[in-house]
């Protein structure tokens, strides 16, 4: 098995970062790794220290791939020196700096986050592995995502099997329109309100699901999920809004909002 190491990521934190909830296809495993499939391949990965071991990796598929996946080339340090002015923010900064916003397949964000819609991440996690299963290709360590034009012939009765509920007719509209009349990519070259609008002619997308797959699938870092988390911390904490200032970087930050919501949910509660 060949693997590949890369030293001095900081601030990197691998477990925060693949079970934050951006991304549904990583399991730690039980020798302290994370495995996955991702951009149609499989990964083991390590995190010793500031140190990423790659399994089964090359040095070009390192720099062709996970490179830009794990977002490896933005100064997140940076990022975290801005936040950390606001004293309102240093604590969340304290606590999940380390998360990274992972460059995800534009596709697999939006199937994905139409799945998750009113679930929790066991549940989401099986309809997506289950789709996959029954929908995607066979590949070494798993099966890759299935496309739009795969699942765009599809019938909600062919996708009983994942057990997705009323999510399925969304799951077919958003492939079929992903594969006729709405590029995604294209969507990229938007600003920002014209890509949400965008993504939402899709039955079923409104905005939390559409700002996911602008921040987690199409690189637009301002874009800002809401969620009840999110709307808890938004309204105690940040009760005179949201910083302007890092609103270049506010969808970066929104995962350290969360995270901390998430952990500190009495403190939120009260």
């Amino acid at each position: 098995m060949s693997v590949f190491r890369i030293d001095n990521i900081y601030p990197f934190d691998l477990g925060l970062t693949l079970d934050c909830g951006q991304a549904f296809r990583w399991e730690a495993t039980e020798d302290g790794c994370f495995e996955g499939v991702a951009k149609g391949r499989y990964l083991k990965i390590r995190q010793e220290g500031n140190s990423l071991i790659f399994y089964n990796t090359s040095k070009e598929v390192y720099e062709n791939i996970w490179y830009d996946y794990f977002d490896l080339g933005r100064d997140y340090a940076d990022i975290i020196r801005r936040a950390n002015k606001d004293s309102r923010i240093a604590p969340m900064t304290a606590m999940g700096g380390g998360i990274r916003i992972l460059k995800q397949d534009p596709w697999e964000a939006l199937c994905s986050f139409i799945i998750s819609q009113n679930n929790n991440i066991p549940r989401i996690k099986g309809i997506i592995s289950r789709l996959c299963e029954g929908f995607g290709e066979k590949i070494d360590g798993g099966y890759t995502f299935p496309s739009a034009e795969r699942l765009s012939s599809l019938t909600v009765e062919d996708l009983a099997p994942l057990r997705s509920g009323f999510r399925a007719k969304y799951i077919l509209d958003a492939a079929r329109k992903c594969s006729t009349c709405l590029n995604l990519n294209e969507i990229k070259s938007l600003d920002i309100d014209s890509a949400r609008q965008s993504l939402m002619q899709i039955t079923g997308v409104g905005p939390k699901v559409a700002d996911c797959t602008l921040l987690f699938g199409l690189g637009f870092y301002e874009a800002f999920p809401m969620d009840v988390w999110m709307k808890r911390a938004m309204e105690i904490i940040f009760k005179d809004g949201f910083p302007t200032d890092l609103n270049d970087c506010a969808g970066i930050i929104q995962q350290y909002i969360f995270n901390y919501a998430r952990t500190n949910k009495i403190s939120i509660d009260n």
